[in-house]
């Protein structure tokens, strides 16, 4: 890598970046990243020196061909480069390739050997490496900080049992589990632990498993204490000793196995889905969860009563009714989102069945993020409801792009909260070991920095890539390393030749500054002459010179005519064109009167469509956002407004593209909601009504001010929409700022906090309340 000047440039990022203190947006911000660098000073004190993390998987290279064979690559990502850079395809090194047919297991660390012998070297130091970028040879010495897998995986790297009674590799020995007898199975319960000591939660017995709960959450084990045990023999949590505590650093760091928010995050839907829907082969309910329920004392009134033919189960606080069903699965049928946003939600829904199909990793994402809170607004009881509503919002915000360290404790506490929320509205069964490890997201967080540097996604991509290299069926593995060798081949040569893009970094159209932008540099020019000609105004009209909204207005209305005079007229008798650039001179000319009209356009990597457009398609690209500073009225006769930061909603309805001969700029004529047709509910949801249209004399917008949103009708309030903000995936470098742009990257909050949940024990009080759900059909299985 340092063989490449812009590639050897980028791994010092990391050391030349400007920090916010308090925020961490890169693993460089990361307690564990600044261990390494005060326990080994040598080390930390050469940023050229690499920080690395290694992922392994299992995936299937023929496809649909077979299901038993089982290919496991070994990937190596480098942290020290940007975030537009680390986990890209071009920087991923497969270093390893488990053939198959049968998945290594606990025998990977023999594979793993020759890798740990490489790591070994390089934490040594490997003498004469060149960096390009400076002209000099150094000694290039690297880290391992952690692996990412999925649980399985996890187990077999680590050493550490991930089923059973002691399945939380967080919690060890202390792990909340309870045998379900009926269930077969063992769950995962008693998150009171970790609420604070004086919470009323922890004094309710008949809500949660009929006992107080007085004990305290387990102190995750050190890399020390856990090397300790596993060479003492003791092996009720642990399989072996992984091979990994060969490195010298390994039992030193805090995180030495990262839990993938990924497939927790997958899991954790299904399981509501497949519950709220009463999905086959994933929902957690029936017959068998009702009997452990009366096992434990707990909900009695939900037991199953048997009859002749048929078993009836009551309906509990989590069952929907077979309205509410359809109301779920027409909500989800109707959503049209931006391109690229999830799959068709249309073709994942059966509305005959009542149940959402194939869901993938992906899908279930935007529907924790922001989708299924939005379909559950008018179905459940008020505490279900909140609960998985809370669990939404968790995920929404573990997965921002910056994380405010100031905000992880009481974000670790809400989601205790939430968890418990669950205990008391949904059946012990409900809670495997991926519901239960969600309360040790945040400690990661705040050990590791942002979750998207530690989740599967990357990694499940470029493993796709991998499979479309086997062409011979017969030695899959030989095809992906032959591929695999002549791409880096090829990669290097591209470097050193112009104007060649390489492979596995996205280009520049996707994530840059469309070209039609170019030459839209002007609001600084401009802004000198806004101030002149208000000056100007007032000089003209000092009647008005205290009527803030008139002189607006006039300014409005004159400015483009008083600015054609000031740059053709008077500097031509002046004499002086020295301050006047070409850009600001045709933009006094003003644009050709002949405007081409377009129905879809590509700004920064975001496609727009005209609202004619996403009539007719299965996408909606037509709704933005504006964030204007902009007068503010009480009424019509008001004639001092404030001034003051607005936002304004609106619908795409036609594109013009302005040319200026030297450049064009793309503005939006646009449909603006009016200031009656916005509400934000309790939840922090905001919603519109998209008929109530105002602003009808400033309906025109540049391209580049907006923000793409999308509106989705709201299931509890006919005719309103609730307003969901599109993310933008891809970190802009094109405009070179160093200090990361991150808000306008994650998806923004409905709300900045939880909802109120102090309310919840008037409804459910500490006997328990009623737990049959009234005005729901009860459930009868043959």
């Amino acid at each position: 890598m340092f063989q490449s000047y812009e590639t050897a440039k980028s791994l010092t990022w990391h050391a030349a970046r400007k920090r916010i203190d308090g925020q961490m947006s890169h693993p460089a911000d990361s307690p564990s990243w600044k261990l390494l660098d005060d326990k080994w000073p040598e080390f930390g004190n050469e940023p050229r020196n690499l920080r690395l993390t290694l992922s392994s998987d299992g995936f299937n290279p023929h496809s649909s061909l077979s299901s038993r064979y089982s290919c496991w690559p070994v990937i190596l990502v480098t942290y020290n480069l940007p975030p537009w850079l680390c986990m890209k395809r071009k920087f991923m090194m497969l270093t390893l390739l488990i053939f198959g047919p049968k998945q290594p297991g606990n025998d990977i660390d023999v594979y793993l050997e020759p890798l740990i012998d490489d790591l070994k070297s390089l934490w040594v130091g490997i003498r004469g490496v060149y960096d390009a970028h400076n002209g000099e040879y150094f000694t290039l010495r690297a880290a391992l900080m952690w692996t990412i897998n999925d649980l399985p995986a996890y187990g077999n790297l680590s050493g550490c049992v991930v089923k059973g009674y002691k399945a939380c590799p967080i919690c060890g020995d202390d792990t909340p589990s309870h045998r379900l007898k009926n269930g077969h199975k063992i769950c995962y319960i008693g998150h009171r632990k970790w609420l604070p000591i004086n919470h009323p939660y922890k004094r309710q017995r008949a809500a949660f498993n009929g006992k107080p709960e007085y004990g305290i959450p387990p102190e995750p084990l050190t890399g020390e204490e856990v090397l300790h045990m596993v060479e003492n023999g003791d092996r009720v949590c642990w399989k072996k000793k992984s091979i990994f505590f060969d490195l010298e650093y390994w039992k030193y760091l805090p995180v030495r196995h990262a839990l993938d928010v990924m497939h927790i995050e997958k899991n954790v839907c299904d399981s509501i889905i497949g519950t709220l829907l009463e999905i086959p082969g994933k929902n957690k309910d029936g017959i068998a969860a009702r009997l452990d329920l009366l096992n434990m004392g707990v909900k009695t009134d939900l037991q199953p009563q048997y009859g002749e033919r048929r078993t009836r189960l009551p309906p509990g606080p989590w069952n929907l009714s077979r309205a509410e069903k359809r109301e779920v699965c027409n909500s989800f049928y109707g959503m049209k989102v931006p391109e690229g946003y999830s799959s068709n939600f249309k073709n994942l829904v059966s509305l005959q069945d009542s149940r959402l199909l194939g869901l993938k990793s992906h899908d279930c994402h935007t529907l924790m993020q922001q989708l299924l809170p939005v379909a559950i607004r008018s179905v459940l009881e008020k505490p279900a409801r909140y609960a998985i509503t809370r669990l939404c919002f968790f995920f929404n915000a573990i997965c921002a792009k910056t994380v405010d360290v100031s905000k992880l404790d009481k974000l670790e506490e809400d989601v205790a909260v939430t968890l418990c929320l669950l205990e008391k509205y949904f059946p012990p069964s409900f809670f495997d070991i991926m519901v239960h490890l969600v309360v040790h997201l945040v400690r990661e967080v705040r050990l590791c920095g942002p979750v998207y540097f530690r989740w599967m996604y990357p990694f499940e991509r470029y493993m796709k890539v991998l499979k479309g290299y086997v062409q011979n069926r017969t030695r899959p593995e030989g095809c992906i390393a032959e591929r695999y060798i002549a791409e880096e081949a090829v990669k290097f040569c591209t470097q050193h030749l112009s104007d060649v893009s390489t492979v596995g970094v996205p280009s520049s159209q996707k994530m840059g500054v469309s070209k039609p932008l170019s030459g839209c540099t002007n609001t600084e020019e401009v802004l000198p002459y806004i101030e002149q000609h208000m000056i100007h105004i007032k000089t003209a009209y000092p009647k008005f010179r205290k009527r803030t909204k008139w002189l607006q207005d006039k300014h409005n209305s004159t400015f483009i005519q008083w600015l054609r005079f000031k740059i053709y007229v008077q500097s031509e008798l002046e004499e002086d064109n020295h301050g006047v650039s070409e850009n600001l001179r045709w933009l006094a000319a003003g644009p050709n009167m002949a405007v081409p009209l377009y129905r879809s356009y590509l700004i920064k990597g975001i496609k727009f469509n005209i609202k004619a457009q996403d009539d007719v398609r299965t996408t909606q690209n037509s709704g933005v956002y504006l964030l204007a500073h902009t007068m503010q009225v009480a009424s019509a006769k008001d004639k001092n407004p404030i001034l003051s930061n607005m936002g304004f909603y609106g619908v795409i309805q036609e594109i013009w593209d302005l040319d200026y001969q030297k450049f064009t700029i793309p503005v939006f004529r646009c449909d603006w909601i009016d200031s009656s047709g916005l509400v934000v509910d309790k939840l922090g949801f905001t919603l519109v009504d998209l008929s109530k249209i105002g602003h009808r004399n400033d309906q025109f917008v540049l391209a580049s001010q907006v923000k793409q949103m999308f509106f989705v009708d709201d299931p509890m309030h006919r005719g309103w929409s609730v307003v969901l903000s599109m993310p933008n995936r891809e970190y802009n470098d094109v405009i070179g700022d160093e200090v990361l742009g991150d808000v306008i990257i994650e998806c923004e909050p409905f709300t900045r906090g939880m909802p109120n949940v102090d309310t919840f024990d008037e409804l459910v009080g500490e006997l328990g309340g009623q737990n049959i759900r009234g005005g729901c059909e009860d459930i009868w299985i043959e």
